[in-house]
């Protein structure tokens, strides 16, 4: 494919991604119509979807969002959507499913566009240039915030006005004010609203102030300040907080993940990724694969995917008895790092017995310290230290 990708966007099992001419592209599972090609086969390769026009893109759990801006001098701007529309969540006040593009919204400025939006699992949001906020779709745990839990098959207005992000969870929702207010509503059995309660809201409640950026997942929510710090709360089972803690210990308040730095974020459905200041891609949380560091383990700490981790380097040793101190550079925050020993230097490092493992709390260097590791009748023996992957 080209190199020139403007905007990406993933749902449940589809993908979707934008070139700088302005073509949408699709690839997944199609069983509801996501990609809409036409058909509900799936594609295991890139396919053009829609031609020109297309400048920013969403997914939700089987259906897809794009926005098109056509025209010069009177531009028409237009909010379309495709796939499953059993709760409303397309918008056109059905609840049929569609196999090609149709249009939510087109406007021609002025007065008002679409200027974001954001797809959950059956509710879509989305943000008008006026500041007003719109929702659509499945409403049982109030996430659309109107005061109701009736689904809503054409777009309701949340809120009039001062609105610049959304964001989409399982049943919950986010959005943040002109003035960085963070609100939210829906569905809050894991405390995904951070307002320690587990009762669900109906409207919209502030709980939170200097928030830059937003994130929802399956039943936790993400946000950064104007700090650049990462603030997560909601549910914890697989690590999406990156607190590690392997329970399913919920937060009902915020908590801090990482303390500055960061400029993106964003929430699958058990998994989260962010991004610093120094252009690093970071995740954490359930991993099938998703988190991309070469394992199907697990993250309950931040780890960095993008550069690849740096290889830890041994730079001193002391022996105590059988107990042997490795002290190593290069140490990442939340890695993992084992020791390992062999009598045959010779033999890969896969074949070494592992003697020792750490999980760093800090960058930089660290110590490893292993018990019994030292063979007092072997002639000669060997220690090395490995990034667990």
């Amino acid at each position: 494919m080209s190199s020139n990708v403007t905007a990406v966007a993933c749902g449940d099992s589809h993908s979707l991604f934008v070139e700088s001419n302005g073509s949408l592209w699709a690839m997944g599972a199609d069983t509801e119509g996501q990609l809409g090609d036409g058909t509900n086969v799936n594609h295991y390769f890139p396919e053009p979807v829609y031609s020109s026009g297309v400048n920013a893109v969403a997914a939700g759990y089987y259906y897809s969002l794009f926005r098109t801006s056509v025209g010069t001098k009177q531009v028409t701007v237009s909010l379309l959507g495709m796939g499953d529309d059993e709760f409303g969540q397309l918008g056109d006040n059905a609840t049929t499913n569609y196999y090609s593009p149709e249009a939510i919204q087109s406007t021609t400025l002025p007065p008002y566009d679409v200027v974001t939006f954001a797809g959950g699992q059956w509710h879509t949001l989305f943000v008008r240039s006026n500041g007003s906020l719109w929702g659509m779709g499945f409403n049982g745990a109030g996430q659309l915030g109107n005061g109701g839990t009736m689904d809503q098959h054409s777009p309701v207005q949340i809120r009039s006005n001062n609105v610049v992000a959304a964001a989409a969870g399982g049943d919950h929702s986010l959005f943040i004010d002109s003035a960085g207010g963070l609100w939210a509503m829906g569905f809050n059995a894991y405390g995904e609203l951070s307002d320690n309660s587990t009762t669900d809201k109906h409207t919209p409640e502030q709980v939170g102030a200097n928030v830059t950026a937003i994130a929802a997942g399956a039943y936790f929510s993400l946000y950064i300040k104007t700090d650049g710090s990462l603030w997560g709360m909601g549910y914890d089972a697989s690590g999406q907080l990156g607190l590690g803690v392997d329970t399913a210990t919920n937060k009902y308040l915020p908590v801090q993940i990482v303390a500055s730095n960061v400029v993106a974020v964003s929430a699958g459905e058990y998994h989260s990724l962010f991004l610093k200041s120094d252009g690093s891609l970071w995740g954490m949380g359930f991993n099938d694969g998703q988190l991309g560091d070469g394992t199907y383990m697990n993250q309950l700490f931040p780890i960095r995917i993008v550069p690849p981790p740096p290889t830890p380097v041994l730079i001193g040793y002391s022996f105590s008895g059988n107990n042997v101190t490795l002290n190593a550079s290069n140490g990442l925050l939340g890695a993992t790092y084992y020791a390992i020993t062999s009598t045959n230097m010779a033999l890969p490092a896969s074949q070494w017995t592992v003697i020792s493992t750490k999980q760093l709390s800090g960058d930089g260097n660290f110590t490893i310290i292993a018990t019994n590791a030292v063979i007092p009748a072997a002639k000669q023996q060997f220690f090395l230290i490995q990034l667990l992957y």
